[in-house]
């Protein structure tokens, strides 16, 4: 049965003290200022709401000298989504920004990539350079779900209801997923992780926290191939999806439409 749906990005941190290095390995230009944007991701209609990652909070970001403007719970309910009463949460990858509320929603079945719980409580986290993403309580927090029946596990491609489906593309993360969602407006793409910025995907940059390269460029491809245009790719953390598309909601929690036409042509000319 074919489903559309309606799709927000929510903005509950930022961080702006970043410069190109940050964002882009072998960048020529690599001492410029480079912002970063922080959202969760909500998936609706009048069947259901989806939310896709659950950012982290006050204590997580004192803990890594991070900013928060405001709890992604709270973020929620700005938005009139009670994070307890969500049936569905999509977890991108296990990073400490992605993962970083797994308690509050009680309700919930999480869907996540087999292959990134495997790595996030594998050999690797051996290495302080390769867990360093991860928080060892948020992981422990999903390893609660699953004993609880909560998750559910994907092993590459797999359908989270009609119309959304989840891609296994690795790079950043070993087990990192995209999202496919079908909206009137044709298929999005919620890159997450897979591609930070417009610019990683467009312009084959990969960005510094890497697992995997080759997966990394690879997943560019994949994202090209499963959407209509680029400006259908939503990056997982860049601010210039903020000015592509528009804000239905200002205030505390900004929050962006992002199953319309957006505003402007994506145009990395001057980049």
């Amino acid at each position: 049965m074919h489903e559309e749906y309606e799709v927000f990005a929510l903005k509950y941190a930022d961080r702006n003290s970043r410069i190109r290095a940050d964002s882009f390995l072998f960048d020529d230009d690599h001492a410029s200022p480079h912002d970063m944007d922080y959202f969760v991701w909500v998936i609706r209609n009048a069947n259901r709401t989806i939310v896709v990652d659950t950012g982290y909070d006050d204590k997580e970001a004192a803990q890594r000298d991070r900013t928060i403007l405001r709890d992604p719970v709270a973020c929620l309910a700005d938005f009139g989504i009670a994070a307890d009463e969500v049936e569905t949460v999509i977890i991108s990858h296990l990073h400490y920004d992605h993962a970083g509320k797994l308690p509050a929603f009680e309700k919930a079945t999480f869907h996540i990539q087999a292959a990134e719980l495997a790595f996030a409580t594998g050999p690797c986290m051996c290495h302080d350079v390769l867990r360093a993403p991860f928080t060892v309580d948020h992981v422990c927090d999903m390893v609660k779900k699953i004993y609880s029946g909560k998750v559910l596990f994907h092993d590459g491609d797999g359908e989270v209801a009609p119309g959304i489906s989840v891609h296994r593309v690795g790079g950043h993360s070993s087990g990192l997923q995209i999202i496919r969602v079908m909206t009137a407006n044709g298929p999005l793409i919620l890159a997450s992780d897979a591609s930070h910025y417009y610019e990683n995907f467009l312009k084959k940059k990969l960005f510094p926290i890497v697992v995997d390269s080759k997966q990394m460029l690879a997943g560019f491809d994949t994202l090209i191939d499963l959407a209509p245009c680029p400006e259908a790719i939503i990056p997982g953390h860049d601010p210039l999806v903020r000015q592509l598309f528009p804000e239905v909601k200002g205030g505390l929690t900004p929050v962006h439409r992002l199953d319309v036409a957006p505003l402007q042509s994506l145009n990395f000319s001057d980049h």
